[in-house]
């Protein structure tokens, strides 16, 4: 259909989103968190179809996520344009849980969106969310989320949004630093955006925390310092009193104009799963149209402060996703959908060369692991799916798997694996982690298929909503079922044995682990995605 734009406008896993226009070219940045390389940065013309174009900090000089928590790592990032540089601001959070957090802030820069980015520039750690805002007289200044580790009553830890200059030609923040807004009733103020429109200091943030009572909040000032005064409609944007709307916990929002003048609101979002509250695709990038008000206001073009599914945009047309995806492993890079965890030295977990058309994982440290675990996924961006693969692989115990995994976290995932049991013959079975934390205990197949030595299998899953079933194919035999159908649902945000979730979302690939140190190789030979209808 023309002149809509169906949201949402990055599907799977997408928060965070930070927009910039270049001319007629509009760039969106994304969080990453434990994912690397870091930060997804996606190019358009039209605001409704969208390419991955970099991933910009991809070298060790640049990012170390080694050792960093599950959803930990880089953490809404900032991207704007100006004096012919493109900047990039953005988090390493290294410890969220409990009164503390350990996150680094960071500005990057490149002369062209596909780099070179350079080396990092250190700016504080006094809290998340960092974005760069570039004032009319040449000023920049760096605001972020100041955090409170103290617990007091009544008052949440978001201990709200702090400012202070950033000189570039000392590549260091300068002068005093201000807390220019506490944030509304709604607390957890974070993920702040400020904007210079007539005369006004223009203030976005994202309030409620980033589940079910997630909003974007507006306030304005006629200084850069405040006080700032609150929209009259707060919160301008959010999905908390409409629990029918298919896109939930909307929020953490960014604003663009076109070249006609327009103006548009990038925010976050997730599509549960129906009749629940999980969000296996995690939270994800949506578009609305917004209009300012005679009284110099923002509010959404379509009335109300509700996300709409679709958004009138004339002389648009929206290519849907394709179908099916195929990838053989025929080159020496890896596909961009595909990412793997924290560790910014990729030689050690995978090859491409070292037997060419095959994708070679060597195994290593346990599923989960912290440091450094040979794990190739993409994001499931599709409530209905499917994936495929075929493995080679020739373990020596017990100690070493392989094969085709569904992984949200280390203590929430399913996995087709290839081993060997205590009679020493390869078999396959199914490896899950069902949110048991703290101990995240395994639920583990007691009998496994038996698999001719030396012989290819193909593995595959489908995940139907919650449904997720594994199949397996020695050969050129047909397809068999194995295990009972999983529970899709724990794949999720919400799907946790912890108060508060987790903040990324379910990805689909191939792994390998060898916990005796050995780096035993598994070859997977071409990946399959495909997409189902809803």
């Amino acid at each position: 259909m023309s002149d809509v734009i169906h949201n949402p406008i990055l599907a799977g896993f997408n928060p965070d989103p930070s927009i910039c226009r270049v001319g007629d070219d509009y760039y969106l940045a994304t969080s990453t968190f434990e994912w690397y390389p870091g930060v997804q940065i996606h190019h358009s013309r039209d605001l409704a179809n969208w390419e991955l174009v970099t991933r910009p900090l991809n070298r060790a000089s640049q990012l170390d996520m080694r050792g960093n928590p599950d959803s930990c790592g880089i953490w809404a990032p900032c991207l704007s344009y100006a004096d012919g540089l493109f900047w990039l601001v953005y988090t390493d959070m290294k410890r969220y849980e409990g009164n503390f957090k350990d996150g680094h802030n960071y500005v990057v820069t490149a002369p062209r969106i596909e780099g070179p980015w350079s080396d990092p520039v250190y700016l504080n750690s006094s809290g998340f969310d960092p974005s760069l805002f570039h004032d009319t007289d040449g000023r920049k200044w760096l605001i972020n989320l100041q955090w409170d580790y103290r617990q007091r009553e009544g008052r949440d830890r978001f201990g709200g949004i702090v400012l202070q200059q950033y000189d570039p030609e000392q590549c260091r923040l300068v002068g005093d630093i201000t807390n220019i807004f506490a944030g509304t009733e709604l607390k957890l103020t974070e993920g702040s955006h400020l904007y210079w429109r007539d005369g006004w200091y223009h203030l976005l943030v994202a309030e409620g925390g980033t589940g079910y009572q997630h909003a974007v909040t507006m306030a304005r000032s006629k200084t850069l310092t405040g006080p700032y005064e609150v929209h009259p409609n707060n919160p301008l944007l959010t999905s908390r009193d409409d629990p029918e709307n298919p896109l939930q916990r909307s929020g953490h929002a960014d604003l663009v104009d076109s070249p006609e003048g327009d103006t548009y609101l990038v925010h976050l979002c997730s599509r549960p799963l129906p009749g629940t509250r999980l969000s296996p695709m995690g939270r994800e990038t949506a578009i609305q149209r917004v209009e300012w008000g005679e009284d110099g206001w923002l509010r959404l073009a379509n009335g109300g402060n509700t996300p709409a599914l679709k958004v009138a945009v004339s002389g648009v047309t929206q290519k849907p996703p394709a179908q099916e995806e195929h990838y053989d492993f025929e080159t020496d890079t890896l596909p961009g959908a595909f990412q793997w965890l924290r560790t910014p030295y990729p030689e050690r977990l995978f090859s491409l060369t070292e037997r060419p058309g095959y994708l070679r994982l060597f195994g290593r440290e346990s599923v989960g692991s912290w440091f450094e675990q040979a794990l190739v996924a993409r994001r499931q961006d599709s409530i209905h799916c499917s994936a495929e693969t075929t493995l080679t692989f020739e373990p020596e115990d017990i100690q070493q798997f392989a094969g085709l995994i569904a992984y949200y976290n280390r203590f929430k995932f399913h996995y087709l694996a290839v081993t060997l049991n205590d009679a020493g013959d390869k078999v396959l079975s199914i490896i899950s982690c069902l949110d048991d934390w703290p101990n995240g205990n395994l639920s583990i197949a007691e009998e496994g298929i038996r698999i001719e030595p030396d012989a290819t299998i193909r593995l595959g899953l489908d995940i139907h909503a919650r449904e997720l079933c594994f199949r397996y194919a020695q050969g050129d035999q047909p397809w068999q079922s194995i295990g009972p159908a999983l529970d899709a649902g724990l794949l999720s945000d919400e799907g946790s044995g912890r108060a508060h979730g987790y903040f990324t979302g379910n990805f689909l690939g191939m792994a390998a682990h060898d916990i005796s140190g050995r780096g035993t190789p598994a070859d997977f030979q071409a990946f399959c995605y495909r997409r189902a209808p809803l």
